[in-house]
């Protein structure tokens, strides 16, 4: 069997994980130092932390103990320094374990939160891995037709989500980044599924998003492409019906 040192360093590795926490566990009672082995191991709390948020077996328990509430104070920094960062990842990582199981449960918990505005937060102010995983939490919360329906609510919260979705297009001209771009995409194409959502981005859809500067930022990735077009094709769709209401088809016909 594998050291526990060597075990300590599997952790970091999603596909050795679960057997590392395994073997782990059952050399507890013969090795006097694991506890604080593992406490002072570079990372291991985090996963330690991912792993039992993203369990079925402990997920509730993870949210009844309100777990994600301690993480909150380190997202709800703006120092931009390295150790802040650092913070701000490892924190945001345990919260994006959480949602990434797609459990409604952890969605409805996190929306009794401030979960978004620390998101928006950090998608505004934190680097570029931070900024992603960040929105990939927003995004996953739209997935969920709760979040959805949160985040469209009003136009106070669909308005902070848009804004800061626009300002990182705006950035991603300069900075480039595909991974951030298919979360933002992603998050784009879920609130066009809202009718007023997808009404109000006929009007504040970045214009980047439509006149083609990422063509080349997504030739490699056809899939966020097809996404962008869809996303395009709803807001489109939107606006003739806009028209359409507004008398655009007694004008069209020459009435």
């Amino acid at each position: 069997m594998a050291s526990v040192e060597q075990l300590v360093l599997d952790l970091c590795d999603p596909e050795l994980r679960e057997q590392a926490l395994f073997d782990l566990s059952k050399k507890r009672d013969i090795f006097q130092d694991l506890a604080p082995l593992l406490w002072y191991s570079c990372g291991t709390i985090t996963m330690l932390l991912q792993c039992v948020a993203s369990h079925p077996d402990t997920q509730i328990l993870f949210l009844n103990a309100h777990i994600p509430l301690y993480l909150y104070p380190i997202l709800n920094t703006t120092s931009k320094t390295r150790p802040f960062e650092h913070l701000r990842l490892a924190s945001l990582g345990v919260i994006g374990a959480l949602v990434k199981v797609d459990d409604p449960e952890a969605i409805s918990f996190l929306l009794q939160t401030e979960i978004i505005p620390l998101c928006l937060r950090t998608m505004e102010l934190g680097g570029e891995l931070s900024k992603t995983v960040a929105t990939f939490i927003v995004q996953k919360i739209l997935f969920d037709n709760l979040g959805l329906q949160h985040v469209c609510a009003t136009f106070e919260r669909f308005f902070a989500v848009d804004v800061i979705l626009a300002n990182m297009v705006v950035s991603l001209v300069e900075q480039p980044s595909t991974r951030l771009l298919k979360h933002i995409i992603r998050c784009y194409l879920r609130l066009s599924e809202n009718g007023r959502a997808c009404k109000a981005l006929t009007r504040g859809l970045p214009v980047m998003l439509k006149d083609g500067t990422f063509n080349r930022c997504l030739r490699d990735d056809p899939a966020t492409h097809q996404w962008l077009q869809q996303l395009l094709r709803n807001v489109a769709g939107a606006n003739l019906v806009s028209s359409l209401r507004a008398g655009g088809l007694d004008h069209m016909m020459g009435n």
